[in-house]
This record gives structure tokens, sequence and C-alpha cells, in this order.
């Protein structure tokens, strides 16, 4: 029994080692991999984990944030002070109101088009949502199957991390009626991520 415990701990602080090294999410199968476990357990015991990490009654500096691919360590937001002024970390880099909107829109409704989000927010949101995809808070999905085949956006991994939430289904809920979303299929993309920036135009909004 006291050898099976250590070989738990043992795993335990491979992956623990891993995250920290890593610094950004990294998959569960190149956990699994490396340390010769399945999937299923590989997740049980990041899972385990991350209710000691995250628990009211730690005392440890960092969270274990899971995703539905992947997982995180990061540090706890009340401990920020400490590590701006450690660091040398200047603050800044909030987002300003009107990528707030688009992001809110994108999240609550994705896969959304930019007109989609444009309907909703009555204005052009185009420099809002370029300036969301350069921080990597949205991604484009695929194209909506319409006429001209407009690019779709979703949320990412980072803005589930940024949020400090596992899921969007995580969210708080919203009673905001929003006009109806293009019921057209979706279909796959090969060229998204090239056309990303130039799909939106450049045109700029106003951001404060």
């Amino acid at each position: 029994m006291d050898e099976q415990l250590e070989q738990i701990k043992n795993i335990e602080g491979a992956i623990e080692a891993i995250l920290f090294a890593a610094g950004y999410p990294v998959k569960y199968t190149k956990i699994a991999e490396v340390l010769g476990l399945d999937l299923k357990n590989t997740k049980m015991i990041i899972e385990n984990m991350s209710e000691e990490y995250n628990s009211a009654k730690s005392i440890r500096g960092v969270n274990l944030l899971l995703f539905p691919d992947t997982c995180q360590l990061c540090t706890k937001e009340q401990y920020a002070p400490y590590i701006r002024e450690a660091l040398g970390i200047k603050r800044g880099g909030n987002l300003s109101a009107s990528s707030m909107e688009v992001l809110a829109v994108v999240a609550y409704n994705q896969p959304v088009t930019r007109s989609f989000v444009d309907q909703v927010r009555g204005v052009d949101s185009s420099y809002a949502m370029n300036s969301l995809i350069d921080k990597a808070l949205i991604e484009p999905c695929g194209r909506l199957d319409a006429p001209g085949r407009p690019m779709l956006y979703v949320t990412t991994d980072k803005f589930l991390r940024v949020f400090g939430i596992n899921s969007l289904s995580d969210l708080p809920a919203t009673e905001i009626i929003l006009p109806p979303k293009e019921e057209a299929p979706m279909v796959d993309d090969d060229t998204a991520d090239e056309d990303a920036s130039a799909g939106i135009s450049d045109e700029s909004e106003d951001l404060e």
C-alpha cells in the first residue's frame, strides 16, 4: 500500500514539474504519453491534484486549471501585486470596453461571424476583433456554409485561463436577448488561420 502511495506521489510530482516547466497549457495526452499511463487514469490523477491545489484551505500560491483537453499551473490572483513588484511588471493590458463587449458576444454565442457581432453591438467590431485575435482570446474555427463563406470565431483556452474558468459551462448565466444566429452549417477551412486577420477589415473604432 505504501509502495502504491509512493508511486502516485511520484507521478503527481512529475506532473507538477511538467506543468511548472511548461508555463502554458499541456495536453493530457502528452502527459499520459511521457508518464506511460492511459489517458483516463492520467486525467483522474490530475483532477485529484486540482482539488488540493484549488481548495480554499490550500496554502499554495498557484492553481491547477483544468480545460477540456489541457491543464496548466497558474498563479493565484491575490498574489499578483507581489509578482508584479518582484518581476518589475507594469500594470496594463486591460481590455477596452468594446473588446469586452465583443468577447462576451463571442463567448455566449460561439461560433459566430463578425457580422453577427456587428449586429448585436450595432457598430463595426473589426478593430476590437483583431485585437482579441492578437491577444489569442478568440480564434477562427472554420467558415459558415453560406454565401461569401464568412469566417466563424470561437474563444480559446487562453480565454478560459484568463478569466479563471475551466469550461464555457462555467460562464455566468445571462438573460440578454440576442438576434437569431446564422443557422447554416459550418465547414472546415484549412486557410482559417491564414485568413483570420485578412478576413476582418482594418477600420478602427474608438476603444474607450
